[in-house]
């Protein structure tokens, strides 16, 4: 619990401070500070690896049911299945890359649908084709929950 209250905490940090300012330093010369030494906080701050499940909207069947694995290696594994449409489980596997502000994730080998991830804390938020947030009444259907392992007794 401490982890995510401190990855929230320096998400909340990282976007209220990512302004251009000029600070003096110690010998009185102007130096530029930006949001560069806070680049790529979801890759370095969140504990992203893992695997994240949601049912995200379809347009002719109930849902898909969407499963995203992100390895440490850079590698995924996203597995689909429509609801109602049979027992069909598409799978598909590959490597993926940050964007240069690392706060997205970008899937390789995905041709018809989207393959952009917005990653933040213990989510994965889908990304529509040209990679911008989803809005409207569904926007929160396209959020994928990571799972938590739980230790057994």
């Amino acid at each position: 619990m401490k982890k995510v209250i401190l990855a929230v905490a320096c998400i909340a940090f990282a976007m209220t401070s990512c302004k251009k300012e000029n600070k003096a330093d110690s010998d009185g010369a102007n130096t530029e500070k930006s949001s560069t030494s806070l680049a790529k906080s979801s890759e370095n701050v969140l504990d992203w690896d893992g695997t994240y499940k949601g049912v995200t909207p379809c347009a002719d069947c109930e849902g898909i049911e969407t499963t995203v694995t992100l390895n440490r290696d850079k590698t995924y594994v996203m597995t689909t299945k429509y609801q109602g449409k049979g027992n069909d489980i598409l799978q598909v596997t590959g490597s993926f890359n940050w964007s240069d502000d690392g706060s997205t994730v970008k899937l390789d080998n995905i041709k018809d649908g989207p393959s952009q991830f917005l990653v933040g804390a213990n989510q994965l938020t889908m990304l529509d084709m040209e990679g911008k947030k989803i809005t409207g009444t569904l926007a929160k259907k396209y959020v994928l929950n990571k799972e938590m392992n739980v230790p057994e007794n």
